[in-house]
Protein backbone atom coordinates (compact mmCIF):
# COMPACT_ATOMS: atom_id res chain seq x y z
CA UNK A 1 0.00 0.00 0.00
CA UNK A 2 3.01 2.32 0.81
CA UNK A 3 4.15 1.89 -2.72
CA UNK A 4 0.84 2.79 -4.29
CA UNK A 5 0.18 5.67 -2.40
CA UNK A 6 3.84 6.66 -3.39
CA UNK A 7 3.59 6.60 -7.01
CA UNK A 8 0.26 8.15 -6.79
CA UNK A 9 2.56 11.00 -5.33
CA UNK A 10 4.78 10.47 -7.97
CA UNK A 11 1.74 11.31 -10.93
CA UNK A 12 0.28 14.01 -8.49
CA UNK A 13 1.99 16.39 -10.46
CA UNK A 14 0.42 18.99 -13.21
CA UNK A 15 3.42 18.50 -15.39
CA UNK A 16 2.77 15.00 -15.32
CA UNK A 17 -0.68 15.23 -16.12
CA UNK A 18 -0.35 17.58 -18.52
CA UNK A 19 2.34 15.18 -20.13
CA UNK A 20 -0.11 12.17 -20.10
CA UNK A 21 -3.15 14.36 -21.12
CA UNK A 22 -0.59 15.88 -24.49
CA UNK A 23 0.67 12.36 -25.32
CA UNK A 24 -2.77 10.03 -24.90
CA UNK A 25 -4.47 12.82 -27.09
CA UNK A 26 -1.79 13.71 -29.56
CA UNK A 27 -1.31 10.10 -29.93
CA UNK A 28 -4.99 9.21 -30.75
CA UNK A 29 -4.06 12.03 -33.27
CA UNK A 30 -1.00 10.32 -34.97
CA UNK A 31 -2.99 7.16 -34.86
CA UNK A 32 -5.73 8.55 -36.85
CA UNK A 33 -3.07 9.98 -39.97
CA UNK A 34 -2.33 7.51 -42.14
CA UNK A 35 1.45 6.94 -42.72
CA UNK A 36 2.70 8.52 -39.66
CA UNK A 37 2.43 6.27 -36.69
CA UNK A 38 3.99 6.47 -33.18
CA UNK A 39 7.36 5.68 -34.08
CA UNK A 40 7.63 8.85 -36.21
CA UNK A 41 5.74 11.21 -33.33
CA UNK A 42 7.84 9.22 -30.59
CA UNK A 43 11.40 9.94 -32.97
CA UNK A 44 10.19 13.82 -33.43
CA UNK A 45 9.21 14.12 -29.43
CA UNK A 46 12.07 12.38 -28.31
CA UNK A 47 15.09 15.30 -28.20
CA UNK A 48 12.51 17.34 -26.13
CA UNK A 49 12.07 15.12 -23.36
CA UNK A 50 15.71 14.94 -22.62
CA UNK A 51 15.13 18.56 -20.77
CA UNK A 52 12.14 16.70 -18.96
CA UNK A 53 12.23 14.95 -15.80
CA UNK A 54 11.94 10.77 -16.36
CA UNK A 55 8.54 10.46 -15.34
CA UNK A 56 7.60 13.45 -17.42
CA UNK A 57 9.50 12.61 -20.74
CA UNK A 58 8.39 8.68 -20.39
CA UNK A 59 4.40 9.33 -19.07
CA UNK A 60 4.14 11.52 -22.49
CA UNK A 61 5.94 9.00 -24.78
CA UNK A 62 3.44 6.31 -23.14
CA UNK A 63 0.47 8.50 -23.73
CA UNK A 64 1.31 8.05 -27.55
CA UNK A 65 2.55 4.28 -27.28
CA UNK A 66 -0.38 3.39 -25.86
CA UNK A 67 -3.10 5.36 -27.49
CA UNK A 68 -1.96 5.00 -31.24
CA UNK A 69 -3.22 1.97 -31.81
CA UNK A 70 -6.82 3.74 -30.75
CA UNK A 71 -6.49 6.45 -33.24
CA UNK A 72 -4.87 4.35 -36.02
CA UNK A 73 -8.42 2.00 -35.93
CA UNK A 74 -10.48 4.91 -37.10
CA UNK A 75 -9.05 5.00 -40.91
CA UNK A 76 -8.66 1.34 -40.51
CA UNK A 77 -12.67 1.09 -40.52
CA UNK A 78 -13.42 3.64 -42.25
CA UNK A 79 -11.10 3.74 -45.59
CA UNK A 80 -9.41 0.61 -45.25
CA UNK A 81 -5.97 2.17 -44.56
CA UNK A 82 -4.71 1.02 -40.85
CA UNK A 83 -3.51 4.10 -39.50
CA UNK A 84 -0.55 2.18 -37.66
CA UNK A 85 0.39 -1.07 -38.85
CA UNK A 86 -0.60 -3.02 -36.13
CA UNK A 87 -4.60 -2.04 -36.80
CA UNK A 88 -4.08 -3.60 -40.14
CA UNK A 89 -5.99 -6.84 -39.12
CA UNK A 90 -8.75 -4.35 -37.93
CA UNK A 91 -9.18 -3.42 -41.85
CA UNK A 92 -10.61 -7.54 -42.71
CA UNK A 93 -14.06 -6.69 -40.64
CA UNK A 94 -13.83 -3.33 -39.82
CA UNK A 95 -14.38 -1.81 -43.49
CA UNK A 96 -16.69 -4.34 -45.06
CA UNK A 97 -19.19 -3.21 -41.62
CA UNK A 98 -18.37 0.29 -42.81
CA UNK A 99 -19.89 -0.75 -46.29
CA UNK A 100 -22.58 -2.12 -45.02
CA UNK A 101 -23.39 1.02 -42.91
CA UNK A 102 -21.94 -0.17 -39.51
CA UNK A 103 -19.30 2.32 -39.38
CA UNK A 104 -19.88 3.37 -35.90
CA UNK A 105 -20.77 -0.26 -34.56
CA UNK A 106 -17.04 -1.05 -35.40
CA UNK A 107 -15.46 2.01 -34.16
CA UNK A 108 -17.78 1.81 -30.78
CA UNK A 109 -16.44 -2.27 -30.68
CA UNK A 110 -13.10 -1.36 -31.75
CA UNK A 111 -12.76 1.62 -28.72
CA UNK A 112 -14.26 -0.89 -26.35
CA UNK A 113 -11.93 -3.95 -26.92
CA UNK A 114 -8.94 -1.83 -26.96
CA UNK A 115 -10.14 -0.43 -23.90
CA UNK A 116 -10.50 -3.71 -22.27
CA UNK A 117 -7.52 -5.31 -23.73
CA UNK A 118 -5.11 -1.84 -22.60
CA UNK A 119 -6.86 -2.66 -18.77
CA UNK A 120 -6.52 -6.01 -18.87
CA UNK A 121 -2.64 -5.53 -19.37
CA UNK A 122 -2.60 -3.37 -16.87
CA UNK A 123 -3.93 -5.03 -13.84
CA UNK A 124 -2.52 -7.88 -15.09
CA UNK A 125 1.07 -6.67 -14.34
CA UNK A 126 0.42 -4.40 -11.41
CA UNK A 127 -0.87 -7.53 -9.43
CA UNK A 128 2.79 -9.19 -11.21
CA UNK A 129 5.04 -6.75 -10.49
CA UNK A 130 6.08 -8.42 -6.64
CA UNK A 131 6.79 -11.43 -8.55
CA UNK A 132 8.94 -9.31 -11.00
CA UNK A 133 10.92 -7.89 -8.07
CA UNK A 134 11.26 -10.89 -6.76
CA UNK A 135 13.13 -12.48 -9.63
CA UNK A 136 15.00 -9.85 -10.89
CA UNK A 137 17.63 -9.86 -8.36
CA UNK A 138 18.52 -12.82 -9.18
CA UNK A 139 19.96 -11.45 -12.85
CA UNK A 140 23.34 -11.03 -12.87
CA UNK A 141 25.81 -9.83 -15.76
CA UNK A 142 25.92 -13.47 -18.04
CA UNK A 143 21.93 -13.79 -17.07
CA UNK A 144 21.19 -9.85 -18.79
CA UNK A 145 23.56 -11.24 -21.54
CA UNK A 146 21.79 -14.32 -22.13
CA UNK A 147 18.62 -12.56 -22.41
CA UNK A 148 19.38 -9.78 -24.59
CA UNK A 149 20.56 -11.98 -26.91
CA UNK A 150 17.25 -14.25 -26.84
CA UNK A 151 15.96 -10.74 -27.86
CA UNK A 152 17.97 -10.73 -30.71
CA UNK A 153 17.17 -13.75 -32.60
CA UNK A 154 13.68 -13.84 -31.16
CA UNK A 155 13.65 -10.29 -33.24
CA UNK A 156 15.51 -11.83 -36.40
CA UNK A 157 12.82 -14.94 -36.66
CA UNK A 158 10.31 -13.16 -35.73
CA UNK A 159 10.77 -11.61 -39.50
CA UNK A 160 9.72 -15.10 -41.58
CA UNK A 161 10.89 -14.68 -45.23
CA UNK A 162 13.44 -11.73 -44.44
CA UNK A 163 15.23 -13.73 -41.61
CA UNK A 164 18.44 -12.86 -43.44
CA UNK A 165 17.82 -9.50 -43.93
CA UNK A 166 16.59 -8.91 -40.72
CA UNK A 167 19.82 -10.59 -38.97
CA UNK A 168 22.25 -8.71 -41.03
CA UNK A 169 20.11 -5.71 -40.39
CA UNK A 170 20.61 -6.54 -36.55
CA UNK A 171 24.27 -6.93 -37.14
CA UNK A 172 24.43 -3.63 -38.63
CA UNK A 173 22.83 -1.97 -35.69
CA UNK A 174 25.42 -4.27 -33.10
CA UNK A 175 28.06 -2.67 -35.77
CA UNK A 176 27.21 0.57 -35.26
CA UNK A 177 27.24 0.95 -31.21
CA UNK A 178 31.26 -0.25 -31.58
CA UNK A 179 32.03 3.13 -33.34
CA UNK A 180 33.66 5.40 -31.09
CA UNK A 181 36.16 5.55 -28.29
CA UNK A 182 35.70 2.11 -26.93
CA UNK A 183 35.29 2.19 -22.97
CA UNK A 184 37.31 0.29 -21.34
CA UNK A 185 40.68 0.59 -22.71
CA UNK A 186 39.62 4.22 -24.34
CA UNK A 187 41.18 3.18 -27.73
CA UNK A 188 38.82 4.84 -31.31
CA UNK A 189 37.13 2.04 -33.14
CA UNK A 190 36.08 1.87 -36.60
CA UNK A 191 36.83 6.02 -36.58
CA UNK A 192 39.28 6.03 -39.82
CA UNK A 193 40.72 9.18 -38.20
CA UNK A 194 37.77 11.00 -38.60
CA UNK A 195 37.21 13.30 -35.68
CA UNK A 196 33.10 13.46 -35.82
CA UNK A 197 32.75 9.55 -35.05
CA UNK A 198 35.02 9.66 -31.97
CA UNK A 199 32.13 10.44 -29.94
CA UNK A 200 29.87 7.08 -31.80
CA UNK A 201 26.79 7.12 -33.79
CA UNK A 202 24.08 8.64 -31.34
CA UNK A 203 21.13 6.53 -31.35
CA UNK A 204 18.61 9.31 -31.41
CA UNK A 205 20.16 10.23 -34.97
CA UNK A 206 19.77 7.30 -35.86
CA UNK A 207 16.17 6.79 -34.41
CA UNK A 208 15.24 10.24 -36.41
CA UNK A 209 16.83 9.12 -39.47
CA UNK A 210 15.32 5.73 -39.98
CA UNK A 211 11.54 6.51 -39.05
CA UNK A 212 10.85 9.39 -39.12
CA UNK A 213 13.13 11.12 -41.94
CA UNK A 214 12.51 8.15 -44.15
CA UNK A 215 8.45 8.44 -43.56
CA UNK A 216 9.02 12.13 -44.60
CA UNK A 217 10.75 11.44 -47.76
CA UNK A 218 7.51 8.34 -48.12
CA UNK A 219 5.11 10.85 -47.75
CA UNK A 220 6.94 13.28 -49.74
CA UNK A 221 7.37 10.66 -52.72
CA UNK A 222 3.64 9.95 -52.85
CA UNK A 223 0.24 11.64 -54.03
CA UNK A 224 -1.86 13.33 -51.77
CA UNK A 225 -5.08 10.72 -51.66
CA UNK A 226 -8.55 12.52 -51.06
CA UNK A 227 -10.77 10.12 -49.11
CA UNK A 228 -14.27 10.02 -49.06
CA UNK A 229 -15.49 9.65 -45.36
CA UNK A 230 -18.48 7.77 -44.35
CA UNK A 231 -21.32 9.53 -42.25
CA UNK A 232 -21.03 8.27 -38.72
CA UNK A 233 -23.70 9.26 -36.20
CA UNK A 234 -24.89 8.20 -33.02
CA UNK A 235 -23.50 7.46 -29.96
CA UNK A 236 -20.09 5.10 -28.99
CA UNK A 237 -21.39 3.80 -25.41
CA UNK A 238 -22.87 0.73 -27.00
CA UNK A 239 -20.10 -0.95 -27.92
CA UNK A 240 -19.77 -1.45 -24.04
CA UNK A 241 -22.74 -3.70 -23.42
CA UNK A 242 -21.89 -5.29 -26.89
CA UNK A 243 -18.59 -6.31 -25.50
CA UNK A 244 -19.86 -8.25 -23.05
CA UNK A 245 -21.20 -11.17 -25.99
CA UNK A 246 -17.93 -11.43 -27.21
CA UNK A 247 -16.20 -11.44 -23.30
CA UNK A 248 -14.83 -15.01 -24.12
CA UNK A 249 -12.83 -13.55 -27.44
CA UNK A 250 -11.64 -10.41 -25.99
CA UNK A 251 -10.33 -11.94 -22.84
CA UNK A 252 -8.49 -14.82 -24.65
CA UNK A 253 -6.65 -11.92 -26.65
CA UNK A 254 -5.76 -9.78 -24.27
CA UNK A 255 -3.94 -13.08 -22.75
CA UNK A 256 -2.26 -13.48 -25.89
CA UNK A 257 -1.33 -9.85 -25.61
CA UNK A 258 0.03 -9.84 -22.43
CA UNK A 259 2.26 -13.31 -23.12
CA UNK A 260 3.44 -11.60 -26.59
CA UNK A 261 4.55 -8.64 -25.10
CA UNK A 262 6.70 -9.63 -22.34
CA UNK A 263 8.50 -11.22 -24.83
CA UNK A 264 11.28 -9.71 -26.76
CA UNK A 265 10.74 -9.56 -30.32
CA UNK A 266 7.49 -10.74 -30.18
CA UNK A 267 4.73 -8.06 -29.85
CA UNK A 268 1.80 -7.12 -31.38
CA UNK A 269 1.85 -8.76 -34.93
CA UNK A 270 2.05 -12.31 -33.40
CA UNK A 271 -0.40 -11.45 -30.71
CA UNK A 272 -2.90 -10.56 -33.50
CA UNK A 273 -2.59 -13.24 -35.48
CA UNK A 274 -2.79 -15.88 -32.76
CA UNK A 275 -6.03 -14.23 -31.25
CA UNK A 276 -7.86 -13.67 -34.95
CA UNK A 277 -6.61 -17.85 -35.80
CA UNK A 278 -8.08 -18.40 -32.37
CA UNK A 279 -11.64 -16.10 -32.55
CA UNK A 280 -11.80 -17.91 -35.93
CA UNK A 281 -11.38 -21.43 -35.03
CA UNK A 282 -13.92 -21.29 -32.09
CA UNK A 283 -16.80 -18.87 -33.95
CA UNK A 284 -20.21 -20.54 -34.51
CA UNK A 285 -19.80 -18.18 -37.94
CA UNK A 286 -16.03 -18.59 -38.85
CA UNK A 287 -17.23 -18.03 -42.72
CA UNK A 288 -18.13 -14.69 -41.87
CA UNK A 289 -14.67 -13.57 -41.10
CA UNK A 290 -13.10 -10.97 -43.33
CA UNK A 291 -16.67 -10.25 -44.46
CA UNK A 292 -17.57 -8.07 -41.49
CA UNK A 293 -17.41 -9.97 -38.19
CA UNK A 294 -17.60 -7.87 -35.54
CA UNK A 295 -15.62 -10.74 -33.21
CA UNK A 296 -12.60 -9.96 -36.17
CA UNK A 297 -12.79 -6.65 -34.58
CA UNK A 298 -12.56 -7.31 -31.13
CA UNK A 299 -9.87 -10.26 -31.55
CA UNK A 300 -7.50 -7.62 -33.10
CA UNK A 301 -7.99 -4.50 -31.08
CA UNK A 302 -7.79 -6.14 -27.62
CA UNK A 303 -4.62 -8.04 -28.55
CA UNK A 304 -2.94 -5.02 -29.85
CA UNK A 305 -3.86 -2.94 -26.96
CA UNK A 306 -2.57 -4.87 -24.38
CA UNK A 307 0.77 -5.01 -25.74
CA UNK A 308 2.13 -1.79 -24.56
CA UNK A 309 1.74 -2.53 -21.44
CA UNK A 310 3.34 -6.01 -21.38
CA UNK A 311 6.12 -4.17 -23.10
CA UNK A 312 7.51 -2.56 -20.47
CA UNK A 313 8.11 -5.54 -18.36
CA UNK A 314 11.39 -7.00 -20.41
CA UNK A 315 12.29 -2.92 -20.55
CA UNK A 316 11.91 -2.35 -17.04
CA UNK A 317 12.82 -5.56 -14.95
CA UNK A 318 15.84 -6.21 -17.76
CA UNK A 319 16.44 -3.14 -19.46
CA UNK A 320 16.13 -5.28 -23.13
CA UNK A 321 13.32 -3.38 -25.40
CA UNK A 322 11.44 -5.81 -27.29
CA UNK A 323 10.93 -3.51 -30.24
CA UNK A 324 11.69 0.19 -31.75
CA UNK A 325 8.92 1.64 -29.24
CA UNK A 326 10.20 1.03 -26.22
CA UNK A 327 14.04 0.82 -27.37
CA UNK A 328 13.39 5.08 -27.89
CA UNK A 329 12.02 4.98 -24.23
CA UNK A 330 15.25 3.25 -22.75
CA UNK A 331 17.08 5.90 -24.65
CA UNK A 332 14.92 8.54 -21.98
CA UNK A 333 16.20 6.56 -19.31
CA UNK A 334 19.80 6.33 -19.59
CA UNK A 335 20.02 10.26 -20.52
CA UNK A 336 18.79 10.95 -16.75
CA UNK A 337 20.80 8.22 -15.69
CA UNK A 338 18.14 5.85 -14.40
CA UNK A 339 19.14 2.17 -15.53
CA UNK A 340 16.38 -0.33 -16.33
CA UNK A 341 17.10 -3.54 -14.32
CA UNK A 342 17.11 -5.51 -11.56
CA UNK A 343 17.86 -2.67 -9.15
CA UNK A 344 14.94 -0.37 -10.63
CA UNK A 345 12.12 -3.42 -9.02
CA UNK A 346 14.25 -3.29 -5.66
CA UNK A 347 14.65 0.31 -5.61
CA UNK A 348 12.14 2.18 -7.42
CA UNK A 349 9.27 0.07 -7.17
CA UNK A 350 7.05 3.21 -6.96
CA UNK A 351 8.80 4.42 -10.06
CA UNK A 352 7.45 1.61 -11.96
CA UNK A 353 4.08 1.31 -10.56
CA UNK A 354 3.81 5.38 -11.30
CA UNK A 355 4.18 4.20 -15.39
CA UNK A 356 1.51 1.53 -15.03
CA UNK A 357 -0.75 3.24 -13.26
CA UNK A 358 -0.25 6.08 -15.81
CA UNK A 359 -1.02 3.64 -18.60
CA UNK A 360 -4.04 2.90 -16.77
CA UNK A 361 -5.11 6.90 -16.61
CA UNK A 362 -4.42 6.91 -20.31
CA UNK A 363 -6.38 4.66 -21.26
CA UNK A 364 -9.45 5.82 -19.72
CA UNK A 365 -8.81 9.58 -20.79
CA UNK A 366 -8.66 7.75 -24.60
CA UNK A 367 -11.69 6.34 -24.28
CA UNK A 368 -13.89 8.98 -23.23
CA UNK A 369 -11.66 11.32 -25.63
CA UNK A 370 -12.90 9.18 -28.60
CA UNK A 371 -16.58 8.79 -27.30
CA UNK A 372 -17.22 12.41 -28.24
CA UNK A 373 -14.59 13.23 -30.75
CA UNK A 374 -14.31 10.91 -33.31
CA UNK A 375 -16.02 12.73 -36.40
CA UNK A 376 -13.73 15.65 -35.48
CA UNK A 377 -10.85 13.50 -35.94
CA UNK A 378 -11.99 11.74 -39.40
CA UNK A 379 -11.11 15.25 -40.68
CA UNK A 380 -7.72 14.56 -39.41
CA UNK A 381 -7.31 12.09 -42.50
CA UNK A 382 -8.04 14.88 -45.00
CA UNK A 383 -4.43 16.67 -44.33
CA UNK A 384 -2.20 15.71 -47.59
CA UNK A 385 0.31 13.49 -47.58
CA UNK A 386 3.13 16.13 -48.69
CA UNK A 387 2.14 18.47 -45.94
CA UNK A 388 3.11 16.01 -43.30
CA UNK A 389 5.85 15.35 -44.92
CA UNK A 390 7.47 18.68 -45.12
CA UNK A 391 6.15 19.10 -41.16
CA UNK A 392 7.61 15.76 -40.17
CA UNK A 393 10.51 16.59 -41.76
CA UNK A 394 11.29 19.91 -40.66
CA UNK A 395 10.67 18.95 -37.34
CA UNK A 396 12.97 16.11 -37.19
CA UNK A 397 16.12 17.63 -38.30
CA UNK A 398 14.92 20.43 -35.36
CA UNK A 399 15.07 17.90 -33.26
CA UNK A 400 18.42 16.46 -34.38
CA UNK A 401 19.85 19.59 -34.12
CA UNK A 402 18.41 20.38 -30.70
CA UNK A 403 20.61 17.49 -29.54
CA UNK A 404 24.33 19.11 -29.96
CA UNK A 405 24.04 21.59 -32.20
CA UNK A 406 25.70 20.08 -34.77
CA UNK A 407 25.13 20.29 -38.37
CA UNK A 408 27.28 17.01 -38.88
CA UNK A 409 23.97 15.03 -36.52
CA UNK A 410 21.40 16.34 -39.30
CA UNK A 411 23.72 14.84 -42.17
CA UNK A 412 24.07 11.58 -40.27
CA UNK A 413 20.02 11.64 -40.18
CA UNK A 414 19.28 12.71 -43.46
CA UNK A 415 21.70 9.49 -44.07
CA UNK A 416 19.95 7.39 -42.70
CA UNK A 417 16.69 8.91 -43.60
CA UNK A 418 17.72 7.83 -47.30
CA UNK A 419 18.88 4.15 -45.67
CA UNK A 420 15.30 4.07 -44.21
CA UNK A 421 13.48 5.00 -47.58
CA UNK A 422 15.69 2.53 -49.57
CA UNK A 423 14.22 -0.34 -46.49
CA UNK A 424 10.92 0.37 -46.89
CA UNK A 425 10.51 0.42 -50.33
CA UNK A 426 11.98 -2.42 -50.34
CA UNK A 427 9.72 -3.73 -47.91
CA UNK A 428 12.62 -4.69 -45.67
CA UNK A 429 12.32 -3.77 -41.32
CA UNK A 430 14.02 -1.44 -39.92
CA UNK A 431 13.53 -2.32 -36.23
CA UNK A 432 16.44 -4.69 -36.07
CA UNK A 433 18.86 -2.28 -36.50
CA UNK A 434 17.47 0.05 -33.54
CA UNK A 435 17.86 -3.06 -31.52
CA UNK A 436 21.49 -4.15 -32.39
CA UNK A 437 22.11 -0.78 -31.74
CA UNK A 438 20.39 -1.21 -27.79
CA UNK A 439 21.00 -4.95 -27.40
CA UNK A 440 24.65 -4.81 -28.87
CA UNK A 441 25.61 -2.09 -26.18
CA UNK A 442 24.05 -3.89 -23.42
CA UNK A 443 25.48 -6.98 -24.57
CA UNK A 444 29.07 -5.86 -24.65
CA UNK A 445 28.71 -4.28 -21.49
CA UNK A 446 27.52 -7.38 -19.68
CA UNK A 447 29.64 -10.17 -21.23
CA UNK A 448 32.99 -8.05 -20.39
CA UNK A 449 31.38 -8.05 -17.00
CA UNK A 450 30.59 -11.93 -17.28
CA UNK A 451 34.02 -12.82 -18.60
CA UNK A 452 36.02 -11.71 -15.10
CA UNK A 453 34.15 -14.48 -13.11
CA UNK A 454 34.10 -17.08 -16.06
CA UNK A 455 36.59 -19.52 -16.98
CA UNK A 456 35.45 -22.18 -19.53
CA UNK A 457 31.58 -21.76 -21.64
CA UNK A 458 30.34 -24.11 -19.47
CA UNK A 459 30.71 -21.41 -16.46
CA UNK A 460 28.48 -19.12 -18.21
CA UNK A 461 25.73 -21.07 -17.92
CA UNK A 462 26.06 -23.05 -14.83
CA UNK A 463 23.60 -20.98 -12.83
CA UNK A 464 19.67 -22.02 -13.10
CA UNK A 465 18.71 -18.63 -14.48
CA UNK A 466 21.39 -18.72 -17.32
CA UNK A 467 20.96 -22.36 -18.07
CA UNK A 468 17.12 -21.37 -18.59
CA UNK A 469 18.09 -18.76 -21.26
CA UNK A 470 20.77 -20.91 -23.37
CA UNK A 471 18.09 -23.87 -23.76
CA UNK A 472 15.52 -21.20 -24.90
CA UNK A 473 17.60 -19.86 -27.32
CA UNK A 474 18.68 -23.21 -28.44
CA UNK A 475 15.03 -24.56 -28.29
CA UNK A 476 13.95 -20.98 -30.24
CA UNK A 477 16.78 -21.76 -33.35
CA UNK A 478 16.42 -25.67 -33.30
CA UNK A 479 12.43 -25.28 -33.42
CA UNK A 480 12.79 -22.84 -36.20
CA UNK A 481 15.15 -24.95 -38.50
CA UNK A 482 12.67 -27.54 -37.95
CA UNK A 483 9.85 -25.68 -38.90
CA UNK A 484 11.67 -24.34 -41.86
CA UNK A 485 13.02 -28.14 -42.96
CA UNK A 486 9.42 -29.21 -42.82
CA UNK A 487 7.69 -26.58 -44.85
CA UNK A 488 10.48 -26.78 -47.59
CA UNK A 489 9.79 -30.68 -47.55
CA UNK A 490 6.39 -29.85 -47.98
CA UNK A 491 6.38 -27.80 -50.76
CA UNK A 492 8.80 -30.86 -52.97
CA UNK A 493 6.11 -33.14 -51.98
CA UNK A 494 3.37 -30.75 -53.67
CA UNK A 495 5.51 -30.40 -56.69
Amino acid sequence: MDTFLASLAILARWDVLAALVVGSVGGVIVGALPGVGAAVAIAILLPATFSLEPIVGLTALLGIYGSSMFGGAIPAILINTPGTPVNALTTYDGFPMTKRGEARRALSLAYSASFFGGIFSIICLIFLAPVLAAIAPMFGAREIFLAALLGIVLVVLTHRGQILAAAMLACLGIFLKTIGIEGTAYTQRYTFGQQWLTSGIDLIVVVLGLFAVSQAFFLLTRKDESYSLPAVTGKFFHGMAELLQFKRIATVASSFGVICGMIPGVGEFMSQFLSYSYAQRTSKTPDLFGKGNPEGIVASEAANNSVPAAAMIPLLALGIPGEELTAMMLAVFYVHNVIPGPQLFQNQMDFVMALYIALLLLNILVVVFLMFSTNILMQVMRIPSRFLGMMILAFSLIGVYSLRNSLTDCAVAAGFGVFGFILKRLELPTSPIILGIVLGGLMETKLRTAMARVSTPFDFIDRPIAFILFMMIVLVIGLHIYTTFKSRKTDTAHV
